[in-house]
């Protein structure tokens, strides 16, 4: 299915048809789709190849499932509970080119955020949608999750199939499509800074 969205300029389909919907079909997820997805993640550029992405995840058949989505904000937990799959996005924020000698890292959530467009990207490969969020309520999610204090909570997001808008209630149901971008001259400017 495509979205409908046109490019300004010639780019891959996939960057058209990834979307962020928030209705979902309540379906699991097969283990070796999960483990595609993820695999797609670990193959993203980072800085000195560091990877300082981490990922906590919980499938909605896990005993799991309700903490991790316990976590969201209610919002966000009103519609993510029919998702096939829960993600938090973590970032190391040390960087360690001598093994033990942390120092701190400058690009540990852009590497992540890479991570994130690659995992997002596989999904709709699949035939999944992901949608990354961060209504979450970080401070109990690290205290939850039992996360180390040098890796940041980034976002979270869940992943499956898009299932049917009567899922949502009346006042997402008109959000559920796909969104436009603003154009490349709003964001790519050649030399200094526009008007500088």
């Amino acid at each position: 299915m495509t979205t409908g969205r046109i490019a300004d300029h010639p780019v891959s389909p996939i960057f058209l048809d990834r979307w962020s919907p928030r209705a979902f079909d309540a379906s699991v997820m097969p283990e070796a789709d999960l483990m595609t997805i993820f695999e797609a993640a670990r193959w993203a550029p980072s800085s000195f190849n560091a990877q300082p992405w981490r990922f906590l995840y919980a499938k909605r058949e896990d005993a799991e499932w309700e903490r991790f989505l316990d976590l969201l904000v209610p919002f966000n937990r009103g519609w993510a509970h029919t998702a096939s799959v829960l993600i938090y996005i973590l970032s190391d924020s040390q960087m360690e080119m001598v093994p033990g000698q942390p120092k701190p890292s400058h690009s540990h959530s852009f590497d992540a955020g890479a991570a994130w467009a690659c995992l997002a990207l596989q999904a709709t490969m699949l035939g999944y949608h992901a949608h990354g969020m961060v209504g979450v309520d970080f401070d109990r999610a690290r205290i939850e999750l039992k996360v180390p204090d040098r890796f940041r909570f980034e976002a979270a997001a869940v992943v499956g199939r898009a299932g049917h808008i009567d899922t949502l209630d009346e006042s997402l149901r008109a959000r559920e499509t796909p969104s436009d971008r603003k154009p490349v001259t709003d964001l790519a400017f050649r030399g200094a800074w526009p008007g500088a």
